[in-house]
């Protein structure tokens, strides 16, 4: 079983990447809270790597953080979720705020993922309450607190949605925009946050 890789970004698209090592192509399919922190093509990369073998197959799944694959490896211990969908709920948000999300029930926010309905989101609460990783570093935790406390947070994440941008994406470019112009208009913070997304 791959459980590391460690070599040179070869190819690289939304949810899959080709890692030459030692010559050898990978193909690892990766969330995109793993793919917005990929370095640029012939450079250095190493990814923590879940094998999944079946009958026809075998698939690499890779991850950028310890968390993002506990999480993942959990929701695959679900009855009904596959890895495709554990990759896309990783995709559709942050493990730090999944976590959160199901130790406080919350299956509202689930249920925006998209792929996830509620009787996927409840399964998920239910299953995951009491064996998610319990300790998140107290950086994460302050970090993510103080950006969803901004005031005009809830207000971007609802411009950029409407107007058509990916929730984890918009998430990103949003809290981007606070590291940059925190004390902005909305008006100011909005045009930083889409100068993020089409860069």
């Amino acid at each position: 079983m791959i459980a590391f890789l460690r070599g040179t970004l070869h190819e690289k698209s939304p949810n899959r990447l080709v890692i030459d090592v030692n010559g050898v192509g990978y193909e690892v399919h990766v969330p995109l809270s793993t793919f917005y922190h990929v370095p640029s093509l012939g450079e250095n990369i190493a990814l923590r790597v879940h094998t999944h073998v079946r009958e026809e197959a075998i698939s690499l799944f890779g991850f950028g953080t310890d968390l993002e694959i506990r999480v993942f490896e959990k929701l695959v211990g679900i009855s009904g979720i596959g890895p495709k969908l554990a990759v896309s709920v990783l995709s559709g948000i942050d493990a730090i705020e999944l976590v959160r999300a199901v130790r406080t029930g919350d299956t509202a926010r689930l249920t925006l993922i998209p792929g996830v309905g509620k009787k996927t989101a409840e399964r998920i609460s239910l299953e995951l309450k009491d064996r998610l990783p319990l300790v998140l570093t107290e950086e994460q935790t302050v970090e993510s607190e103080s950006s969803e406390a901004h005031p005009l947070r809830s207000d971007l994440l609802s411009a950029l949605l409407n107007l058509g941008y990916h929730r984890s994406l918009a998430e990103r470019a949003i809290d981007s925009a606070l590291d940059v112009r925190g004390g902005s208009s909305f008006e100011e913070l909005l045009k930083q946050a889409l100068r993020g997304l089409t860069q």
